[in-house]
């Protein structure tokens, strides 16, 4: 493992931002941590740079101080450097790194056309990937990554994402995020938080196989406010969600899903495009696990 913590906690007064938190993340990994707001996040990649003390516990890395980079969820820069001088000045600050690597980070964050630009007219999904950039230049074997795509547009998005995959192998990424779609998709091993507590580390398989309640996806062409209304008072439904222009709807069982759903859309008057059983997602188990 090159990054481990063992019943690490910090305390503000009386309040447990982490609570006995036992990470482990292997080498070469892209692990991705989420939970709620508040969930101890940010405070456990503070520490995990140096930035913060834990109030007792340890922290154990297999690699050198200056073989870590972090980018914090809201970096900010000089308005009157420009993007290629601020990925310059972080290259200064990181030992030998390559030729040329200040142009290439540039152009895999999307920055080459703006690269002379000033940082002060940036966009702030534009500082997000000049930060990106300027994290990367001095190729660090271990990246502490908070929300590192949270304030880009899509196509930003898949920029970063395909960014932080490339470098699965070549680097060990640490990364949070409330878009669990961007950790489902970017991630071979994800730790949940809530409350300072880890209530679950692993790989997404570990953590999908078995541990989300059975669904249903229904498409339904019309009718779905009634249909959603009936099936809530059903016994055994436990959950009724939307989902885009499906409803999720949790069961007790699926066989219990398969003898009585019919009857209910048809007792809904709904007109029923599908019906069919719905893997597990990561946010199933999140909302779980949260809840």
């Amino acid at each position: 493992m090159i990054v481990e913590t063992s019943a690490l906690t910090k305390r503000y007064a009386a309040h447990a931002a982490l609570d006995g938190v036992d990470l482990a993340v292997p080498a070469g990994s892209v692990y991705g941590l989420v939970g709620p707001n508040g969930a101890g996040k940010t405070t456990l990649l503070g520490i995990l740079a140096g930035l913060r003390r834990p109030t007792s516990g340890s922290v154990r890395l297999e690699v050198a101080r200056d073989r870590v980079a972090t980018l914090p969820d809201t970096p900010q820069f000089d308005p009157w450097l420009t993007g290629r001088e601020v990925v310059s000045l972080a290259a200064r600050l990181a030992p030998s790194t390559p030729a040329g690597k200040v142009d290439e980070v540039l152009a895999e964050a999307g920055l080459a056309e703006a690269s002379d630009r000033r940082a002060g007219g940036y966009s702030r999904g534009m500082l997000q990937r000049l930060g990106l950039a300027a994290t990367m230049v001095g190729e660090p074997s271990l990246l502490l990554l908070d929300e590192p795509a949270s304030a880009l547009d899509p196509a930003g998005r898949r920029e970063v994402l395909d960014l932080i995959a490339r470098l699965r192998g070549r680097a060990t990424v640490v990364f949070s995020s409330h878009i669990l779609a961007d950790v489902q998709e970017a991630c071979d091993r994800i730790g949940i938080l809530r409350d300072g507590r880890l209530l679950f580390q692993g790989s997404l398989d570990q953590l999908l196989v078995g541990r989300a309640t059975p669904s249903v996806e229904l498409r339904l062409r019309s009718g779905g406010d009634q249909a959603a209304a009936l099936l809530r008072r059903q016994d055994w439904v436990t959950s009724v969600r939307p989902a885009g222009a499906a409803l999720i709807v949790g069961v007790r069982t699926m066989d219990e899903a398969e003898a009585r759903m019919a009857g209910v859309l048809a007792e809904s008057s709904a007109r029923v495009i599908s019906v069919g059983p719905r893997e597990a997602e990561l946010e199933d188990v999140f909302l779980e696990l949260t809840s």
